[in-house]
């Protein structure tokens, strides 16, 4: 006999289809257990046997719920939604590793009760704690459940992977590589990881990864590797306009001021710094520049100069008498 054959299983899986479809037939419960309505009803009974209020309805309308009063069963999640779940956790609280916060603690609490098979994956996603500011990506894409938690485990256990990656246009690339981290960023999640295939670090969208299977090999991360700042510095390479700023300030405050992935502040001298970056979009770097608190002078490209400018005309006329009408 298979273990979801059982007598006592088919009776905790009654509870729970009781659970999460009130008013559900006999029929239409015999059926979701693959036996008998007789039987059915059967596994019904044990229930109220054991003290749990089941309510029954007769007529067309008619069927069984759970009734006021019933102690709570214990917690029946599957693989998937468990992951689902604290990967939703995550992305609306950064906390959500610390057991000392409400919402940290909490689900630490539903971890705990999870079976050894469920709760092992879940709390490898949990335990993400490197991740960006809260403000979500219009386009972020929930990635699969099952992948982040194959990849957070192997980049905790050190092993290499193997996965497949869409590039959209350009297919799909099947490659290996080093999973050092999962990082979770204004609500999309990134894979840090080397490429064996480049030999260079590379960063990956989780959600288009299509594929994903854990090696025997094994491998050693970078020395003191500070995820989320590796990831923001890679953000901000490789794009098409190149950008140099001189800030008035020195560099240790710049660094304070903005992200990493807006630049590299390098001094210039004790009171200046020149902000070195890469941006395909100028007018949305421009914007980023205005929360400097301190006078700044754009030395390259010509269109990021022509978008601040465009932004300044903007703030000034707003400055306006409240009086006067637009041209």
């Amino acid at each position: 006999m298979k273990p979801d054959e059982s007598p006592t299983a088919r009776t905790l899986l009654a509870l729970e289809h009781l659970h999460n479809t009130p008013g559900i037939t006999a029929d239409r419960l015999a059926t979701r257990l693959g036996v008998s309505e007789r039987a059915a009803r059967r596994y019904v009974a044990v229930l109220r046997e054991a003290g749990i209020p089941i309510d029954s309805t007769r007529g067309p309308y008619g069927g069984y719920r759970v009734g006021r009063g019933a102690r709570v069963p214990p917690l029946m999640f599957t693989s998937e939604e468990a992951l689902a779940l604290v990967m939703a956790v995550l992305d609306g609280h950064h906390d959500a590793a610390d057991p000392t916060t409400p919402v940290g603690g909490a689900l630490g609490k539903i971890v705990r009760v999870l079976p050894e098979p469920v709760a092992h994956p879940a709390e490898a996603v949990r335990r993400i704690s490197t991740r960006g500011p809260d403000a979500t990506a219009p386009d972020a894409t929930a990635p699969d459940p099952a992948t982040t938690a194959t990849l957070v485990q192997a980049a905790t256990a050190h092993h290499q992977v193997r996965l497949d990656y869409d590039l959209g246009a350009k297919g799909v690339r099947t490659m290996e590589v080093d999973p050092w981290a999962v990082v979770v960023r204004h609500g999309r999640w990134y894979l840090l990881c080397r490429s064996h295939y480049a030999d260079a670090r590379r960063i990956l969208r989780v959600d288009r990864i299509a594929g994903v299977t854990v090696l025997e090999a094994d491998f050693t991360p970078p020395e003191h590797l500070d995820p989320l700042e590796t990831l923001e510095e890679h953000l901000a390479e490789g794009w098409s306009n190149e950008i140099e700023v001189i800030v008035e300030a020195p560099a240790d405050q710049v660094a304070a001021w903005l992200p990493r992935s807006l630049g590299r502040p390098e001094p210039r001298d004790a009171r200046t710094t020149r902000l070195l970056a890469t941006t395909d979009e100028p007018e949305w770097y421009a914007r980023q520049l205005t929360e400097l608190p301190v006078p700044f002078r754009i030395v390259k490209p010509r269109e990021l100069r022509e978008a601040a400018q465009k932004i300044g005309r903007r703030l000034m006329n707003a400055s306006l008498d409240p009086t006067a009408t637009f041209d």
